[in-house]
């Protein structure tokens, strides 16, 4: 059974709740990170544990949800090997696994209807990467990672 991971902040919980059911039904065992109400809070929490998770490889592939979906983005894209691709419709969804290799997906709750964020969640699902001249790319991705991370002051 594939395993994948979900996080969401307030605004992002209903259209969780939903995904979370769609992902069962098709076999995947899904660990939520929350959150577990509509209650405010605070995106970066989920992010990060999300991210984290999908960077340290305990999993492969995760999904984050709030009402942008920029701020999940710019959290999760700072972790090593994660490729958070923000996608609001299913072309997006489809070239971020075909060219990106994106390995977590990040939806907007306010710009996506929860029909459509099926349809790109299940495109997301079941693109495959391309490779040729995009692992190229990701490989020059790794090595600007490494790169910034020596080079930048602790």
């Amino acid at each position: 059974m594939d395993r994948i991971i979900i996080g969401s902040d307030h605004a992002g919980f209903s259209l969780k709740e939903k995904l979370k059911v769609y992902l069962k039904k098709n076999g995947y065992a899904v660990t939520d990170l929350g959150t577990y109400s509509k209650e405010r809070c605070d995106y970066p929490e989920f992010a990060f544990g999300v991210a984290g998770r999908v960077s340290s490889g305990k999993f492969k592939r995760g999904i984050l949800i709030c009402k942008s979906g920029i701020g999940n983005s710019i959290v999760a894209n700072r972790f090593r090997g994660v490729r958070a691709a923000l996608c609001y419709n299913i072309k997006a969804a489809r070239l971020s696994r075909e060219h990106n290799d994106s390995n977590i997906l990040v939806l907007g709750s306010g710009f996506v209807s929860q029909r459509s964020a099926v349809a790109i969640l299940r495109t997301w699902l079941h693109t495959d990467f391309q490779g040729g001249r995009h692992k190229r790319r990701l490989e020059l991705i790794k090595k600007l990672e490494e790169k910034i991370r020596r080079d930048t002051p602790h």
